[in-house]
């Protein structure tokens, strides 16, 4: 594997995590409560781990050999990310003033509770999220060399690896950014999370007919 492979695999893993969904939608949440969006972020890329280490054993492969299995993580996926978009449609961001305590919800519940839990949720979001299912099962064989001299389950390490960093600094980020911006602008904040939603059940729909069309 060249660095020019690792180069384009980077381009066009940053556009996918740069592409707004369930994990900014959660980051964004954790974000605005005010708390650090280090437990969240975590969770999130603790969901994209276990798919690194399943590609790495390569039962990825034995998985998008199979039609029927694919076709059932896509849809299970994809009906995942629509239940979180109308969640959120339905109870948008709320952010109190004064003294009371901050509101803000994704998916049909609250972000709240333990460092723990919260991990815990981030890592079923990311672990659902049907752009972990395009990346691992669709994205990363393209850019896998079996004769490059490094073995197969190397390059996907590596693969998996940049991806994994790429979507800390990104969600972290936009944890901070909505903490530091969205916090002061309530209509903002509010906005932001209905296009998320929005999003989320388009990305959703799309995938459910164009796997089940398929």
């Amino acid at each position: 594997m060249d660095m020019a492979t690792v180069a384009a695999f980077l381009v066009v893993d940053l556009l996918l995590v740069f592409t707004p969904g369930a994990d900014w939608a959660y980051a964004i949440a954790a974000g605005l409560r005010g708390r650090s969006v280090v437990p969240a972020v975590a969770g999130l890329v603790a969901g994209y781990a276990g798919y690194t280490l399943l590609a790495v054993a390569g039962l990825v492969v034995v998985v998008a050999g199979s039609p029927a299995a694919l076709t059932a993580l896509t849809v299970v996926g994809a009906g995942y990310l629509i239940w979180l978009g109308l969640g959120v449609l339905r109870q948008p961001v709320a952010l109190a003033t004064g003294t009371e305590s901050v509101a803000v919800t994704t998916g049909a519940e609250p972000v709240a509770g333990s460092s723990w839990r919260i991990a815990l949720k981030g890592a079923g979001i990311s672990g659902l999220n049907p752009k972990a299912l395009l990346l691992y099962f669709s994205l990363f064989p393209q850019f896998i060399d079996a004769g490059a001299g490094w073995p197969v389950a190397a390059q996907t390490g590596l693969l998996g690896a940049l991806h994994m960093a790429a979507c800390a600094v990104v969600y972290l980020a936009v944890g901070v950014l909505a903490r530091t911006v969205l916090r002061t602008r309530p209509s903002t904040a509010r906005a932001v999370t209905r296009v998320s939603g929005a999003l989320m059940i388009a990305i959703g729909g799309f995938l459910l007919v164009e796997r089940l069309a398929g």
